[in-house]
């Protein structure tokens, strides 16, 4: 039974377990995805650490003044920024990951020129500015807006962001064992990105997802099909609670619902081009289900029809 537990400028905390907090980022303040907050005993895991310096600092302050304990390791679900921006504010524990996200983390997220990173993003938010003052759909002016506010979160921090990378890197499966309790990290392959990795608690049967799971979010997607077999997988394993990257906590139908969806695109994309549909005509004629109609995301299903599309093709 989960209960609200404290309130902060860019989270709100919950108490899943004794020891076992789910931090639920606000809107647009500057967390952007969650994060969680273990108890291991002596010391504290944190999983994922934020998209902003700010945010990530307010996330260890709340964890070590509730607990009395120290931070020891951090866990980088995988290597997007809005889960990664924050490790600065860890540089002293030990951060872990895939080997595979440590490397599309380096390749990716290394800033070299800072004057060109900020005149770039304030581009990009005048692209989005003018997004928003065209389009009248409230769903995807919902998501430009949030999308707006959280970058603008990151482009104040810019000038004094760093990039803090993993330490430690495992395969696909690593067990940290506390003196309270036990730990799993598991990464089942990559369909979200190239390497997603989950944190599991066997005892609390609780699973910080990463964004494997999210609710009503049509997130990115990098492999289909290797997105529908971790899913498929995460069906089959003894989890109650389960915290998305993006959206509240749930159960494990959350799962469920996120198989449906990539089957329904998987099969839609694979008729269009058994009928050698174009591309753009396939977009163009295609109808979102009223069940997804309400789902956010900065290109909404387009987006992944598209990435499918080429994926199959």
């Amino acid at each position: 039974m989960t209960k609200s537990f404290v309130e902060t400028e860019y989270f709100t905390l919950n108490c899943l377990s004794e020891g076992v907090y789910a931090a639920i980022a606000k809107p647009g303040q500057g967390a952007w995805s969650n994060a969680g907050i273990v108890d291991l005993g002596g010391e504290l895991l944190v999983f994922d650490s934020f998209s902003t310096p700010s945010a990530a600092q307010m996330l260890r302050q709340q964890a070590e003044v509730m607990t009395g304990k120290k931070v020891k390791y951090l866990i980088n679900s995988h290597y997007h920024g809005d889960h990664v921006f924050g490790n600065q504010v860890f540089e002293d524990v030990t951060i872990i990951s895939t080997s595979l996200t440590k490397k599309w983390f380096e390749d990716h997220n290394s800033f070299i020129d800072v004057a060109k990173e900020i005149e770039e993003m304030n581009q990009y938010l005048d692209n989005l500015k003018n997004q928003l003052e065209s389009t009248i759909d409230p769903v995807l002016k919902f998501s430009l807006s949030n999308q707006y506010a959280e970058m603008s979160k990151v482009l104040d921090e810019l000038p004094h962001l760093k990039m803090v990378f993993p330490s430690l890197v495992f395969e696909k499966l690593l067990v940290i064992q506390g003196s309270m309790r036990n730990v799993e990290l598991h990464c089942l392959g990559g369909g979200h990105s190239p390497s997603d990795t989950f944190l599991y608690l066997p005892a609390e049967k609780i699973a910080f997802m990463g964004d494997i799971i999210t609710e009503n979010l049509h997130l990115p997607i990098y492999n289909p099909d290797e997105f529908l077999s971790i899913l498929n997988e995460v069906k089959t394993i003894e989890i109650e609670t389960v915290i998305p990257g993006h959206g509240d906590i749930g159960t494990l139908e959350l799962s469920g619902t996120m198989v449906n969806y990539l089957s329904f695109l998987i099969k839609k994309v694979k008729e269009a081009l058994d009928n050698e549909v174009s591309l753009n005509d396939f977009i163009a004629e295609f109808i979102t289900p009223s069940e997804y109609a309400n789902w956010k995301g900065m290109n909404g299903i387009n987006r992944n029809l598209t990435t499918l599309y080429n994926f199959y093709r």
